[in-house]
């Protein structure tokens, strides 16, 4: 259990770096919106309905980026397109720096987005090809606790750039440094490589002709639309908080920019523990387990944290497990959905589910800020992601479990035949 990560080989630990790495940069750049967010309110007067929008744009156009990368990633590698997505992030959050109108903001964070979702598909495939299938969940899961490390650089920056400047020209000095993630590249184009399994396929596979529409197909078209819907509920839930955590606390709670946060360190500090957590939970307890216990719980939190009339003593403990549970649904799909499709639309199918999930996800920040101004921002919060962890508890349900499966054998001939037969889990020791 222990040394699960020493136990990795050199090519594992620098593919493990890469992707980490790059997910917690990623989620920097991401995240610096919703804390810069309470400012661009005030400063360019926007409504809060243009300010979930924001949010929503760059979830939206990282779902059309998702489905890109996948295409070229099982077309090209996996690698190449990750050095590509992660250039193409960090590009466009620098531009947002220099934005002068809310129209201005909306095309780069949009265009940011396309980065954003490509870089999870080539990153999340990546991981799952090379990583030992005893290990897999919990090396993959934890590879996706470098969101909560990003999100809380972002949070440290935005306490820093914004106690020494005005408001006025903090945002923008934040958005600047979002070019940073564009140095990891220099070390990824030279020390990490092309998982094995990938070229072999390519080596073997006399059609070279990529097929998008084999995801639809008998054996794989049930497959596709359940893990579509369990990432749709997970990151819808989450996306809540991500997008409007930090105003809440601002306009709703009244804390200032240090209490702010200090109060969304806890609730960061505890979505790193449920990546980590949950991720060893899906190999221990198998993958639709854990999503069946991380989407109750986190719907009850959730409620508890926007409905309940609590102290602010209160609102601060409670933000650790609201950030623990949310963040423990999203650890296990990364795994479990390259353990579903086939190694030639490997990519294909795990960015295509995952993507369309945060397609879809996406709306709910929008329709929080909607609610927001008839019932309130905390209602609408809670209200909008208990509903939304009700779709992970139905696709969980349904989904065949994965724990251990070898990835070239990921599909049988018959996909019912798939679903119903009985599963034997494999030893997770090394």
């Amino acid at each position: 259990m222990a040394n699960w990560f020493t136990s990795m080989n050199v090519r594992e630990r620098r593919t493990f770096a890469a992707c980490f790495s790059g997910w917690a940069l990623d989620a920097m750049d991401v995240q610096l919106y919703a804390v810069i967010m309470p400012t661009l309110i005030a400063v360019w007067h926007m409504s809060q309905a243009q300010a979930g929008t924001l949010g929503t744009a760059a979830l939206l156009f990282s779902s059309v980026g998702g489905w890109i990368a996948g295409i070229l990633a099982d077309r090209f590698g996996r690698v190449a397109v990750l050095r590509l997505t992660i250039l193409w992030f960090a590009l466009f959050t620098f531009l947002s720096g220099f934005t002068q109108s809310y129209e201005q903001l909306l095309l780069t964070r949009s265009l940011q987005g396309l980065g954003f979702g490509g870089e999870w598909t080539a990153g999340a495939v990546l991981m799952s090809e090379v990583i030992d299938k005893r290990i897999r969940g919990r090396a993959v899961g934890s590879v996706q606790s470098g969101w909560s490390v990003g999100y809380g650089t972002a949070v440290l920056l935005f306490t820093i750039v914004f106690s020494i400047a005005r408001p006025e020209v903090a945002w923008r000095a934040l958005f600047i440094l979002g070019l940073i993630p564009a140095l990891l590249v220099l070390w990824i184009r030279r020390y990490v490589e092309e998982p094995e399994v990938f070229t072999a396929m390519k080596a073997t596979t006399a059609d070279r002709q990529h097929r998008f529409a084999e995801i639809f197909g008998p054996a794989l078209r049930r497959r596709t639309l359940l893990a579509s819907m369990l990432a749709a509920g997970g990151l819808g839930g989450n996306y809540v908080t991500l997008t409007w955590l930090a105003t809440y606390l601002k306009t709703v709670r009244h804390l200032s920019v240090l209490g702010t946060g200090g109060y969304l360190g806890i609730n960061i500090f505890g979505s790193f523990l449920g990546y980590v957590i949950s991720a060893h939970l899906s190999d221990w307890l198998g993958r639709r387990r854990t999503f069946v216990l991380m989407a109750c719980a986190a719907a009850i939190t959730v409620a508890c944290y926007t409905l309940l009339p609590l102290g602010d003593t209160a609102v601060l403990l409670l933000g650790f497990p609201l950030g623990f549970f949310q963040s423990g649904i999203i650890a296990g799909m990364g795994a479990t959905f390259a353990e579903l499709f086939p190694t030639r639309v490997r990519a294909t199918g795990q960015g295509f589910s995952y993507n369309t999930g945060r397609a879809v996800g996406s709306f709910v920040p929008t329709l929080v800020g909607v609610a927001a101004a008839s019932i309130g921002l905390g209602q609408a919060m809670g209200i909008c992601s208990a509903c939304a962890y009700v779709l992970v508890l139905f696709a969980a349900a349904l989904l065949p479990e994965t724990r251990g499966r070898e990835l070239e054998s990921t599909v049988a001939p018959d996909e019912g035949a798939a679903i119903a037969a009985p599963y034997s889990p494999q030893p997770v020791s090394r």
